[in-house]
């Protein structure tokens, strides 16, 4: 499993200037694609955009700015596509133009320093968490975190909440789970992108909380498990709704994601979190691409279509390498069609054929 990427991969997603007016105008011209939104997917993104300039010549410049910020660039049109790890719904979509599809999938995992407390070692339920990040738990000895931990050492220790600044997708996944397992948590906090956090200290992007982690010890943050892996983080088991403790990897966020149904849901709009399964990671969640049903620019919109055709057909062992979930090949299939019927140019026409 290799969950590393350089530099050559972020080079690859820095905006490109300087573009001639005729790099636009014709799709075989065409020579970078614009997309900015959710840093869940940035690793698995960064992978996809340096193979594919290879093959094609073609970069794809990703801003990883956090779902939030996708949303508002793809609405002003400042990019070719948006993305966002919290699915729009369908009045949503209909209302500001926009059309959007699932490009891959991964999960959510609770973070921690702990001093000689290894990955996989701390067991948490979805009540335990929603209570520490409520402020409720303070202590990592607390009785509450100890019961389900018989046999490991839990220090005398202050928790210090970490949670994201930025609208964020990731934070969606986390809160939206949250709601579904605790009660208090639905009633006082909610989800959304954004939330009044009711304890704790903010990082910008999964970078951001990542880095704050590993700084403060006694810390717990979220983060997509591809950040864990490549800041060699501890993550935690948690209890599912089948009531078994889980380690998060690519098996339990499949199973989580089998009980999935994309083709009966309107806009690919499906949310993956606290599925059933003995197997199923409680804090799976797919990533989707926003863009406009109308383009302005129908090279440019070919050209990102091309961009995740290609990485649908090509791109699911880098996916799986970086313990994401690519998805099916009846899903993809779903989603070309979708790209047939939904997305025109001005005059009226198909821009995927």
């Amino acid at each position: 499993m290799n969950a590393k990427f350089g530099r050559g991969l972020i080079a690859s997603l820095t905006l490109v200037t300087g573009l001639s007016a005729a790099a636009t105008t014709a799709a075989a011209d065409v020579t970078a694609i614009t997309g900015a939104g959710a840093t869940f997917p940035y690793p698995i993104y960064a992978k996809w955009a340096e193979a594919y300039k290879a093959k094609t010549g073609v970069s794809m410049n990703y801003q990883s700015i956090g779902s939030g910020g996708g949303i508002k660039q793809i609405t002003a049109k400042t990019v070719d596509f948006g993305a966002s790890d919290m699915p729009l719904k369908p009045e949503d979509l209909d209302k500001e133009g926009l059309m959007q599809f699932p490009a891959v999938m991964g999960g959510n995992v609770p973070v921690y320093n702990l001093q000689g407390i290894n990955a996989g070692e701390i067991k948490f339920s979805g009540e335990v968490l929603a209570d520490i990040y409520l402020g409720k738990i303070k202590k990592w000895n607390d009785p509450a975190v100890a019961a389900l931990n018989k046999g490991i050492n839990l220090p005398d220790e202050n928790i210090t909440v970490v949670h994201r600044s930025d609208g964020s997708g990731t934070t969606f996944i986390w809160v939206n789970y949250l709601s579904k397992v605790s009660p208090e948590w639905k009633t006082k906090v909610g989800e959304g992108t954004s939330v009044s956090w009711p304890a704790g200290v903010g990082g910008k992007g999964n970078e951001g909380v990542a880095s704050y982690v590993q700084r403060i010890k006694g810390s717990i943050g979220y983060v997509e498990y591809a950040y864990a892996l490549q800041n060699k983080m501890a993550y935690g088991q948690v209890k599912n709704k089948d009531g078994q403790f889980i380690k998060p990897d690519d098996t339990t966020f499949k199973a989580a994601a089998a009980h999935a149904n994309w083709e009966k849901a309107p806009g690919f709009y499906e949310i993956l979190t606290d599925e059933p399964g003995k197997d199923s990671w409680p804090i799976t969640g797919a990533t989707f691409i926003l863009m406009h049903k109308v383009q302005n620019k129908p090279d440019n919109a070919q050209e990102v279509l091309k961009f995740f055709d290609w990485a649908y057909t090509n791109g699911g062992k880098m996916a799986a390498d970086l313990d994401y979930v690519p998805m099916p090949d009846g899903v993809t299939k779903l989603v070309r069609n979708a790209w047939k019927t939904q997305m025109k140019d001005a005059s009226g026409k198909a821009v995927w054929h």
